[in-house]
């Protein structure tokens, strides 16, 4: 079932700080991703869906019924915390079943329920454990396991990964989207991991300072940023001023390159956007867009080398990446440049 947010705007008391007027959908077993920089509203609209805040104007309705005045237990909705907020003094069985029990289902279908749920994650050998004889990944795996026991109408993921070393998030990142692909489970997951949302995410909506500044696929929004402060935020790129000097055509001060400018008319301010793997090092004599200059700072990163080349008269330097630091020109073709309105 779909989750709707609906010019939901929500303020704490005696600060500017929340939402205002966000609109959006998750479809019926969609997993939509929220990021955006600290303060941006990302953990108030879980609260507001769960219920643990409430007072906000608008509206959230989930299968079409407006979640407004429904108390939190009543709302059919399984949250993953970022700690877990798992019971110590329970087995895994029994904190998979906790939701079960509270919903007054007989003891042998909590079981067997528990059961098939830590099957489906990997961790029916631990069933009887205690919690704190498990890992951080099989701890946030019992999460899951608890928060799907109850065939949720929709599935809250609050930061689920951020506490788990990096050798673990990919692996449970990959189980978790498949999880919730399996059970076709409504999802909203927030998370200030640009590569989580971007993997595991159907869509992924862009706040700041509590507005949506936009809301696409996880490839639209990392090629066709809507806006400057969707590009800063989303990936790394280089952001340079400029200015339309004809069709087709921008100054940028120290140079003037190609680029579409889709209908933007001379005299217009932009900023040009250019992703690092989008910048060729030493291309030919000729080549569109050819820039001379020198690499600066470089930094391995293993697989690849991400630097920094540095071209006379700009605002600041390039950022390139591959396995050629010593690069004396590069060249971005103008179908790779995006322009963004001042």
């Amino acid at each position: 079932m779909s989750l709707v947010f609906d010019r939901v705007s929500y303020h704490y008391p005696g600060s500017s700080q929340g939402l205002h007027d966000v609109s959006f959908e998750v479809g019926d077993g969609e997993l939509v991703a929220v990021i955006g920089p600290s303060g941006s509203g990302k953990s108030t609209l879980l609260k507001l869906v769960a219920g643990l805040e409430t007072g906000h104007s608008g509206r959230i309705a989930l299968g079409g019924h407006d979640m407004a005045g429904t108390p939190v237990h009543q709302r059919g909705i399984g949250m993953v915390f970022q700690s877990y907020a798992l019971f110590p003094h329970l087995s895994v069985q029994d904190n998979v079943a906790y939701g079960l029990a509270l919903r007054g289902q007989p003891a042998a279908q909590r079981r067997a329920r528990a059961r098939e749920l830590l099957e489906v994650v990997g961790l029916a050998d631990y069933a009887q454990r205690a919690i704190a004889q498990l890992s951080g990944g099989q701890q946030q795996r019992v999460a899951l396991a608890r928060a799907l026991a109850i065939d949720p109408r929709a599935l809250l993921l609050d930061e689920p990964l951020s506490a788990l070393d990096a050798s673990v998030r990919g692996h449970l990142r990959d189980q978790i989207r498949a999880l919730q692909r399996r059970f076709g489970a409504t999802t909203l997951l927030v998370t200030h991991d640009q590569e989580e949302a971007l993997a595991m995410a159907d869509r992924v909506a862009v706040l700041k300072d509590g507005r949506l500044l936009q809301m696409a696929t996880p490839r639209e929004l990392y090629e066709r940023p809507a806006q400057r402060a969707v590009a800063e935020f989303v990936g790394l790129s280089t952001l340079l001023p400029g200015r339309v000097s004809a069709p087709d055509r921008v100054d940028l001060g120290f140079a003037e390159l190609a680029a579409p400018t889709e209908g933007r008319t001379a005299g217009q301010a932009v900023h040009l956007l250019v992703r690092p793997e989008h910048v060729q090092p030493d291309p030919a004599p000729g080549t569109p867009n050819r820039l001379e200059g020198r690499a600066g700072a470089a930094r391995y990163l293993g697989s690849i080398t991400r630097y920094d080349f540095e071209v006379a008269g700009a605002p600041r330097p390039f950022l390139a990446e591959g396995h050629a630091p010593a690069a004396q020109a590069i060249a971005v073709a103008p179908e790779h440049i995006r322009l963004l309105d001042d």
